[in-house]
């Protein structure tokens, strides 16, 4: 196209290109400015090029990029149009509206988003749904005074807001995952999975685990609107996950983010113990006769059985230590605890009936471990319930396959505990069976025989015997364990923030007792040097299940 031809084509877009110009800017000098501008760059195109098929969709190209740059050199300010005029546009929003209208107005819907929630619903009641003021007081049952007040407030935080630059923090392009997570204490009615299945949720409780923060400042590391956030942190608090003050929210749980440094640590503290105590247990065991004490009952058998079976089958030492050992490991010694801190100190009592201290971990994927690093896989427990007089003691490890804990529903474990005194049904039985706790034969309401492939301590001097044995080895080593986890103690509670360092101290009193990782490290210990046996498939339905009486 030559000049001439640029200039007549243009001559018919002057005065709507200055009326498109003082429509959206703040002064007439700055509209004149802008036509100028976007005139001179629609004509030195027009004047060397020769593919323009619509020459005024070409201009209006071009005035609507240049009207973009024009808003981002004034730092974003209410992009040139009062505040009141973009606000009663929003519910007008349709196909025909120019796009760098719709770009003001996602600003400001971001915004709004950004109010608190009384200041949001007056706004949205006022600008989208065009009420009036003394309709909205109202319907919210506040003075008409209050709603104006909120009014102008709103529109100087909406103000403010556009003219901010907001940052988000790394979590926005590269969000935390948990890795695991554990529950000591009782479960409740709402399991955790139900809180913390989705990212956000944890990325929310991971952006406060060691500072409070507001609703908008979590939103803005997370890149989100702040109406997601203000429902789920509202719903966290609720239930004890985090826990607030002046409209800030912190964690209220630990999330364990370990480096190589402290895992390897952890990972040979829990070896040398374990390897000292599992071992010196095990030859007590073997070599003093107590597996073969008939007031514990192993009546495991991998053969099945008959109506007409009378003697009993010879005891199985490796299953019956699969459930000991670990058992022994957790529950003896603890006459030499130091509980400084109680169960009570550091737990939550959830709205579901929960009570318990929650934890999650988030493992990066640098983390270099050693090639003989132990992990914990399908580990869980241990887990102990009752009934009446009896208990039932169980951990489920990667040697396990029941799938899901029993233990963690109640009514399934009131079934085993029934049955022991005589009370079950002929579904339970079934159950039972299915699961492999029981071999059975007959019909229940006929001619029928049971054979429990679970372990039983059968009365408390039986229990206490074994509990004995373990409480002479940990005493014998003492001084030599408190050693030992001594510099993997300071280094776990330095990498916990302030306000949880009451909940890992707690932990720490049982690092050589009930944590399930000294079981995993004696069952492993004992694996790797031959005196424990794998259990064979049958086994792993029922292993380490101990029913016993109360021991107190």
């Amino acid at each position: 196209m030559n000049k001439e031809t640029a200039e007549k084509e243009l001559s018919a877009y002057i005065r709507p290109v200055f009326g498109f110009a003082l429509k959206r800017c703040k002064s007439i000098q700055d509209a004149e400015d802008l036509s100028q501008e976007i005139i001179l760059r629609a004509y030195r195109a027009m004047s060397i090029r020769d593919d323009i098929d619509d020459v005024g969709k070409f201009i209006w190209t071009i005035a609507h990029n240049m009207l973009a740059n024009y808003y981002r050199d004034i730092s974003r300010e209410a992009v040139g149009i009062p505040l009141d005029d973009i606000a009663e546009t929003l519910a007008a929003v349709d196909d025909t509206t120019e796009e760098t209208d719709c770009e003001n107005i996602a600003g400001l819907l971001k915004e709004i988003a950004y109010l608190s929630k009384l200041q949001r619903r007056i706004v949205i009641a006022y600008y989208f749904e065009n009420k009036k003021q003394t309709e909205i007081a109202d319907e919210l049952g506040i003075p008409l005074g209050t709603v104006k007040w909120h009014l102008f407030e709103a529109k100087k935080e909406l103000k403010r807001g556009i003219n901010t630059v907001r940052k988000t923090s790394e979590l926005k392009f590269n969000p935390i995952k948990f890795d695991s997570y554990g529950i000591n204490g009782s479960i409740g009615t709402k399991s955790p999975d139900e809180f913390f299945r989705s990212v956000l949720v944890q990325n929310i409780c991971y952006c406060v685990r060691d500072t409070y923060k507001t609703v908008n400042e979590i939103a803005d590391d997370l890149g989100v609107s702040p109406v997601f956030i203000e429902s789920e942190t509202e719903h966290l608090d609720e239930y004890g996950y985090l826990k607030s003050a002046k409209n800030k929210y912190i964690c209220n749980f630990i999330i364990d983010e370990p480096t190589s440094e402290l895992l390897t640590m952890q990972d040979q503290m829990y070896k040398q113990a374990a390897a000292i105590f599992a071992n010196e247990l095990f030859d007590e065991l073997t070599k003093s006769g107590i597996l073969d004490d008939p007031d514990i009952y192993c009546g495991y058998t991998d053969q099945p059985i008959t109506m007409t079976d009378t003697t009993e089958s010879p005891r199985d030492h490796n299953f019956l230590l699969w459930a000991l050992i670990p058992y022994l490991a957790a529950c003896s010694g603890d006459e030499l605890l130091d509980e400084r801190i109680t169960f009570r100190e550091v737990s939550t009592v959830r709205p579901d009936g929960a009570n318990n201290i929650f934890s999650a971990s988030v493992r990066g994927s640098h983390l270099q471990l050693p090639p003989d690093y132990v992990e914990m896989k399908n580990w869980c427990g241990p887990m102990w319930n009752e009934k009446n007089d009896l208990r039932i003691w169980q951990v489920n490890s990667e040697w396990c396959s029941r799938g899901t804990p029993d233990m963690q529903n109640v009514s399934d474990v009131r079934r085993i505990l029934s049955l022991f005194a005589d009370e079950g049904n002929e579904d339970d039985w079934l159950w039972l069976a299915e699961r492999g706790y029981v071999k059975t034969c007959g019909s229940p309401d006929g001619h029928f025989k049971a054979h429990w492939q679970i372990v039983w301590l059968q009365n408390k001097e039986i229990h206490n015997k074994l509990i004995d044995i373990g409480y002479r080895i940990k005493k014998k080593y003492e001084d030599e364990f408190n050693h030992i986890k001594a510099p993997y103690v300071k280094a776990s509670l330095d990498a916990v923030p302030d306000h949880l360092k009451k909940i890992r101290e707690y932990e720490l009193q049982y690092v050589f007792h009930s944590a399930g990782w000294f079981l995993l490290h004696c069952i492993r210990a004992l694996l790797d040097n031959g005196k424990l046996k794998p259990p064979t498939e049958n086994q792993k339905k029922c292993l380490s299940t101990i029913i016993m009486e109360k021991p107190h």
